[in-house]
């Protein structure tokens, strides 16, 4: 029986608490989408003050947490001590590679006015309190811009900038909204609260927007135009191994987003490796379904055979929905604890579609007032390949993002540091997983959209290829480009958006192939440990019962799990 120090229990239940409180004050849009409303009047701190502040408070955390022996611990409470370490390593690296001195994309992830246009409007607007808070927000965006502005003025000062093609980019998507309509402004799109807005306050709402918030907009496209262009990077260098430090920054980025010791090298060999794999799975297939094993004709076929294509927005939306209610009705055979919030689609916003992603997910909100939402591209349908369009809902929605997230939020007895906590290689990692699961399930409805599954896992092996090569071998874009269209069936439009991506977002897209690839590797060495004994269902309840975890403490969680099935 496993005996714990009652007194090391509590500091590091407070410890890990403390670290939560501050991840939201640190990151108030997430707060917000969560379903936090602490800090709804709030965005982030984006000063360098600010970072000195919040490298101080982490320092004292680390201490605190390093302070508590684990030997004294339940194994729960082991499991938090290593994520909760290695959750302040990742946020102090966050801090070192100063990314906003050199980052303008038009992605919300990484872009400023980006933020402003697709994340302030997800805010949650239920009570009038919330109505007041997302005004102050609002009203808060031009002084933030500033700061944003100026942060891009040290950066280039000491040359550390962005590269052009996604300020152009950046700069196009304030062009569209600035010369919109007000009445079409997205941070005008939050409806008015259930509960009563205050009086006024939708009046005052339209009057920061048109008065402040355009005008700062304006400003900061202006001043992107005037003082961030001349500067920026050309398409030749497209990687931060081209500025300062540099290649140390993306060796400790690849490290945080894969939460593994695989080298830049290694992971960049294991992508060639991939692809060769996955090129002689694509012919197997190829010639089942196409009749066809020669490699570029598979692939300009999905390319460019319009029958394998849209024909209109509500079509999109209609295989994204079918696929979901397909999944949802599949998926107790396969997990044994479901959530219990629902998953809604929903079509992008205009000002997100024209370089944005193919869909992604947003969290339900904990109190059950929002389901959790997947959020569709369906702009230009033309574009967007019907045989892809069921492996991207089974990623984003079931049994991918929403099983995994949703179940997180609503899992009893974790902390809510553990229950909220992001890790990129298992979240990316279960919902790349799920796409081939999705195969065992039965839920793709014909060979040509089973081509699709294997399109996206040339998609991820190539992540590891392109991301490497800029970032640490000097790539071109052009030559990053070349090789998805090369090596995947993915759309030219699509290609260069993803690419552009990766630019803005140095290792992240490193955790997706890394995260599936040890998730498959955790069921293989469980599955031959116990035998007959292995059920596939509670294998799953065990990956996903623990919240998001780094790699290695994954690892150690479904070993305790087989010692446990074992005895």
């Amino acid at each position: 029986m496993e005996r714990t120090n009652d007194g090391a229990a509590a500091e590091l239940d407070a410890v890990a608490e403390e670290m939560f409180r501050q991840q939201l004050a640190w990151s108030p849009l997430y707060a917000s989408q969560i379903g936090y409303a602490e800090h709804t009047g709030e965005l982030p701190d984006l000063t360098v003050a600010g970072e000195e502040r919040r490298q101080a408070d982490l320092d004292i955390l680390r201490e605190r947490a390093e302070r508590v022996d684990p030997a004294s611990l339940d194994h729960e409470r082991r499991v938090t001590h290593k994520v909760l370490l290695r959750k302040i390593s990742d946020a102090q690296l966050a801090i070192r590679a100063r990314r906003q001195d050199y980052t303008v994309t038009p992605i919300p992830q990484t872009g400023q006015g980006a933020t402003v246009l697709i994340s302030l409007p997800h805010t949650p607007v239920q009570t009038a309190e919330d109505a007041r808070a997302y005004l102050e927000r609002c009203a808060k965006v031009p002084g933030w811009l500033d700061v944003g502005t100026e942060r891009l003025g040290t950066g280039r000062r000491e040359g550390r900038t962005p590269v052009a093609r996604p300020v152009h980019n950046a700069i196009a998507q304030l062009d569209v909204c600035l010369t919109s309509a007000l009445a079409d402004d997205p941070l005008l799109s939050v409806p008015d609260p259930v509960e009563g807005a205050p009086t006024g306050w939708r009046e005052s709402l339209e009057a920061v927007v048109r008065d402040e918030v355009r005008p700062a907009l304006a400003r900061y496209r202006d001043r992107l135009r005037a003082e961030v262009l001349p500067s920026a990077r050309s398409d030749d260098r497209p990687g931060i191994a081209h500025l300062p430090g540099g290649e140390d920054v993306y060796r400790q980025l690849a490290a945080e987003h894969t939460t593994t010791d695989q080298s830049v090298d290694e992971l960049h060999e294991l992508g060639i490796e991939l692809v060769a794999g996955l090129t002689e799975e694509m012919r197997e297939r190829g010639e089942k379904t196409l009749g066809t094993a020669d490699f570029a004709e598979i692939t300009e076929r999905l390319r460019n055979d319009p029958a394998l294509y849209f024909t209109g927005p509500q079509e999109v939306m209609d295989a994204a929905r079918d696929a979901l209610t397909r999944a949802q009705e599949e998926l107790p055979r396969w997990l044994g604890v479901l959530p219990r919030a629902g998953c809604q689609v929903i079509p992008m916003t205009a000002h997100e579609v024209e370089n944005g992603d193919l869909g992604h997910y947003q969290w339900p909100a904990p109190d059950g007032s929002r389901p959790g939402t997947y959020w569709l591209n369906t702009s230009k349908p033309h574009t967007r390949p019907r045989f892809e369009a069921q492996t991207l809902a089974f990623h984003e929605s079931v049994p991918g993002h929403h099983t995994q997230l949703a179940l997180a939020q609503e899992l009893p007895g974790l902390s809510n540091f553990r229950r909220h906590t992001q890790v990129t290689a298992f979240t990316e990692g279960w919902a790349l997983y799920t796409e081939r699961l999705a195969e065992e399930m039965d839920l793709y409805t014909d060979d040509v959209y089973r081509l699709g599954m294997v399109s996206f896992d040339f998609w991820r092996a190539c992540r590891l290829v392109v991301d490497t090569g800029m970032h640490a071998r000097g790539w071109s874009r052009d030559r990053a480009v070349g090789y998805m269209v090369e090596h995947s069936a993915l759309t030219h439009k699509n290609i260069e958006n993803e690419i552009d991506r990766y630019i803005g977002w140095p290792g992240q897209a490193l955790g997706y192939m890394v995260g599936r690839l040890e998730i498959r590797r955790l069921r293989a060495e469980a599955e031959a440990r116990l035998g007959q004994a292995f059920v596939l269902r509670d294998f799953h309840d065990t990956l996903l019962g623990n919240g998001n975890l780094p790699l290695s403490v994954l690892g150690e969680v479904v070993a305790e799990w087989v010692r446990g099935q074992e005895s």
